[in-house]
């Protein structure tokens, strides 16, 4: 047997398959959508339709579970999805899985996967892969293939980079966190850049731009929408959703809002994508809550989206929001609470949910002052609205955090999850 026709047998090569067209709550791995796939005796390769790495699955004895692989974003960035022991997953993020993601943080889950050596001989056997591909002949292929083939080899490492450059370039910038509830459809959104800056920029804030808000204009909107469906090319038919950036859209006010998700709708032509239930995210703030008139709500409503808007509360302890630098008072975090159960009950189609915090080294007055929304403002349990945990950057004894967050979580008359930065 040559070298060649040990490549073709230990290859298979399928250049369209079929995923699931929902996302939905599963114990293991599952690929959404259309996409392409490489199978090697040790591992499962996924492939966007632009040719693009995806995920990689281990599926030898080595690799840690049939129930974990690595998935890359649009932006360049890997994640390593880890089971997590199921039950203990779903309890502390909602999910059947923990996104395990290379920032510090995240590191409250335990080790930093990407240093195990299962995962960097993972990386190397995608490299290995290219090489062998490269030395195939493809008239031994159908045409299906050699074109899938010839994709792949396209999106080299380098191109790939650069296509991650281009996102952030297209529009305006990276994506340093997503909301927390684009967990949903598995962090898949498309992002458009409504507005720069934020309100506060918050003393304790990983993600801050450091700059004022302001809102872009309708023009660049366009432009900047135009520019990602080019952007996403063959692929965007697996896209269901999109995230109005950055990190307080709800404070662009109703008419940007509306018309954003309008034009994104019509020009990604989400209405032909193969993923059902449409979403829409967005971060809000306590003063764009308070200050947002109702008639942006009733006309979120009315969307082809199922809206999701996460506003950053923290606390609703004095002491705490000044060690945090967060220039809020008390009676703002607590209207802003209080109207975000209110629209929760009225809109079918909108969800609005709390991120606070949680860390080693904040006063011993900040949960409880949380269970005092979460609990005490509440006659009984809601699914609706959940109230997300962030992990401050000094998490201390990580046992005694997750403990903390659980009594939290027995006492919450909320859905209670931990947060874990996403960037895409």
């Amino acid at each position: 047997m040559t070298a060649e026709t040990e490549n073709i047998t230990r290859i298979k090569v399928i250049p369209e398959k079929q995923g699931a067209f929902e996302y939905i709550k599963i114990s293991c791995p599952m690929p959404y959508g259309l996409y392409g796939e490489i199978r090697t005796p040790g591992y499962i390769f996924g492939f966007n339709r632009n040719g693009e790495i995806k995920t990689i699955q281990g599926r030898s004895g080595e690799w840690l579970t049939c129930a974990e692989w690595l998935k890359r974003t649009a932006g360049n960035d890997w994640q390593y999805f880890s089971a997590g022991g199921y039950t203990g997953a779903y309890n502390y993020t909602g999910e059947y899985y923990i996104p395990c993601l290379p920032y510090q943080t995240n590191a409250i889950f335990g080790e930093n996967v990407f240093e195990r050596h299962e995962v960097k001989e993972a990386f190397k056997q995608w490299h290995h892969l290219r090489g062998e591909i490269e030395r195939l002949d493809f008239t031994r292929f159908s045409a299906a293939e050699e074109s899938f083939l010839r994709q792949v080899l396209e999106m080299a490492p380098e191109k790939l980079r650069q296509r991650g450059e281009l996102l952030h370039k297209i529009i305006g910038g990276m994506v340093t966190v997503l909301p927390p509830d684009t967990r949903h459809v598995e962090y898949d959104v498309i992002p458009v850049v409504v507005a720069d800056g934020c309100l506060y920029n918050c003393g304790f804030c990983r993600v801050k731009s450091g700059r004022g808000f302001s809102v872009r204009s309708r023009q660049a909107v366009v432009e900047q929408i135009e520019a990602l469906k080019h952007f996403y090319s063959r692929d965007i038919i697996n896209y269901n959703s999109v995230f109005l950036g950055q990190h307080d859209a709800l404070y662009a006010g109703r008419d940007m809002l509306c018309f954003a998700a309008q034009k994104a709708w019509e020009i990604f032509e989400l209405e032909k994508s193969v993923m059902k239930g449409p979403r829409l995210f967005l971060f809000g703030s306590a003063d764009s809550m308070l200050t947002a008139e109702e008639n942006l709500f009733e006309t979120l409503n009315r969307l082809p989206f199922s809206t999701f808007i996460n506003v950053g509360l923290e606390s609703a302890d004095p002491h705490t929001l000044s060690v945090l630098q967060k220039p809020l008072n008390r009676e703002k975090v607590v209207k802003a609470f209080d109207r975000m159960t209110g629209i929760n009950r009225k809109y079918q189609n909108l969800e609005i949910t709390a991120n606070f915090v949680i860390g080693a080294r904040l006063p011993d007055t900040h949960l409880p002052s949380i269970l005092e929304l979460t609990r005490n403002r509440l006659a009984h349990f809601y699914p609706k609205g959940a109230a997300y945990l962030s992990p401050l950057e000094e998490i201390g004894d990580k046992n005694r955090l997750l403990t903390k967050f659980n009594e939290f979580k027995t006492l919450c008359r909320l859905p209670a999850y931990i947060y874990l930065i996403q960037r895409l």
